[in-house]
């Protein structure tokens, strides 16, 4: 039986629309392994705060405690049936310590307390989950295109402006470049804690309370970092949702742009890169095809990501600024979403990394041939004939246009073909040495000669690296001391309670 009347002056249960599409979601399979423990840890803070602070009697806490340590026992989900004549996850939590211990002293949970202010902290525990995952998974394939990098410092290829052949470059210089983009996007995400991991209980229901409360105490019980200093803000701000999935569109954004790279690069048309079998799927009719599964995937969730975050700003935009079910019950559904596709496109992007193969030999042989080394060819002409830059690359784009007319490749650029268009268009007496022109237009010797910072050097590339993977130690680190305080302080909370039991 129902211990006790949750739904106050209300005469009529729910409709079952009500059920189906508001109620039975909030306490379904999903909702409980996400949120159950966590609603247990907070009745375990909110109570030895209430009788530290002698608000309930000692006996009565310890009733209380008894029952949410069996809760605890549970695992992930109640043993107990959730029942939507209930409403929801905590009156069915409540209902069961009531049927425990009776309405006299169940009943006393509650106190100084409402489910605005319990919602608003149950659902920051559960996002610290999550969101640590995805931080732990975002670092680990950090970790990989790390190694990637480092193994294929010497795979010179042409880099693209355009979709055009611009400059030699090494995979592992375009793989820092990536690199250093999720940097920033992992910071991002790292700073977000500092605004989720802030205590909403001791809100109440907006208006905070005439108990004498220690919101300190339970904020500390429940490893948040600080409790949030205002009543109403406390209930009302769900800004942390937006900050969260902003920083993972941003990240979604660097994904989709390092997939479809890729995903040009894998065509036969280019034959720079091939995907693992694992990775890939053939066509149901074409037997040739070998298509990059997981590329096409990530794009697509990562668009998904994107309008998530478009979806929870409409969502809580023109919101009252207190509690409401637009921003507080349906704002957070976009962020569990969320969660599972940046958890999806990290571990596929993971995977995809790991067994991708580079055919070395035909990114230098494409980047000898398709005119990607003319601007160093033009610092050779600098050099040699002692002229300026926009001379030297009028005379070179003279030089490309001659020999695409002809149907020569770059690589038989020569002094004869150079020397007449110097003469003819500055009357230069070109100085140059086939030797001279050759080095120019080698793209190994090209690429690494870039020694410069940010170049693609080996040596400035490894540097780059270190340089990348000394901040990724320092996020891990972070994460580490992370989890460490929640463990703490889940730690801390038992210790009282088994103190108290005794």
């Amino acid at each position: 039986m129902i211990q006790g009347n949750n739904r106050g002056k209300i005469k009529q249960p729910p409709a079952k629309e009500v059920i189906k599409y508001i109620i039975n979601p909030s306490i379904s399979d999903a909702e409980a392994e996400r949120s159950f423990q966590n609603y247990v840890e907070c009745n375990k803070a909110h109570v030895l705060m209430l009788e530290k602070q002698g608000i309930i009697k000692k006996e009565v806490a310890k009733k209380i405690l008894e029952v949410a340590e069996e809760m605890t026992a549970m695992g992930s989900k109640p043993s107990f049936a959730l029942r939507p004549e209930l409403e929801e996850m905590y009156f069915n939590l409540e209902n069961y310590l009531i049927s425990k211990v009776g309405i006299e002293v169940g009943g006393q949970q509650h106190t100084a307390r409402s489910r605005n202010d319990l919602y608003a902290t149950v659902v920051r525990m559960d996002v610290r989950k999550f969101y640590l995952e995805v931080c732990e998974l975002y670092n680990e394939m950090r970790k990989t295109i790390q190694q990637v990098a480092r193994n294929n410092t010497d795979a010179v290829m042409a880099g693209y402006t355009h979709l055009q052949p611009s400059e030699p470059i090494t995979f592992a210089q375009y793989c820092a470049a990536i690199l250093y983009g999720m940097d920033r996007d992992y910071q991002r995400i790292q700073n977000a804690w500092e605004q989720l991991n802030l205590c909403p209980l001791g809100g109440g229901s907006m208006g905070s309370t005439t108990w004498k409360i220690d919101r300190q105490f339970t904020s500390e019980l429940l490893g948040f970092n600080a409790p949030l200093g205002n009543s109403i803000d406390a209930v009302g701000s769900r800004d942390y949702i937006l900050e969260i999935l902003s920083a993972f569109g941003i990240a979604a954004s660097t994904f989709t742009r390092l997939c479809q790279d890729l995903y040009v690069w894998a065509t036969p048309d280019y034959g720079y890169v091939e995907v693992a079998d694992e990775v890939a799927v053939c066509s149901s009719i074409m037997p040739q095809k070998k298509n990059p599964w997981t590329l096409e995937h990530i794009k697509g969730k990562s668009a998904n990501i994107e309008g998530l975050c478009v979806g929870a700003w409409a969502v809580m935009k023109n919101t009252p600024y207190t509690h409401n079910n637009e921003s507080s019950g349906e704002g957070p559904t976009f962020l569990w979403n969320a969660f599972d596709e940046m958890k999806a496109c990290i571990e596929l992007l993971n995977i995809t990394f790991r067994g991708i193969k580079l055919n070395k030999e035909l990114m230098v042989e494409t980047a000898s041939n398709n005119f990607c080394t003319m601007a160093e060819l033009a610092n050779t002409l600098v050099r040699a004939d002692h002229i300026s830059f926009r001379t030297a690359h009028d005379i070179v784009a003279h030089v490309v246009d001659f020999m695409l007319t002809h149907g020569k490749k770059a690589s038989e650029i020569d002094v004869d073909v150079i020397a007449p268009i110097a003469k003819q268009l500055f009357n230069i007496e070109t100085k140059v040495t086939n030797e001279e022109i050759q080095l120019g237009l080698d793209p190994v010797k090209n690429a690494n000669s870039k020694d410069s910072l940010g170049g693609s050097a080996p040596e400035e590339v490894l540097r780059q690296l270190d340089e990348l993977m000394a901040r990724l130690e320092e996020n891990i680190s972070v994460v580490t001391q992370r989890r460490a305080q929640l463990e703490g302080a889940k730690q801390k909370t038992e210790v009282k309670i088994q103190a108290l039991l005794a």
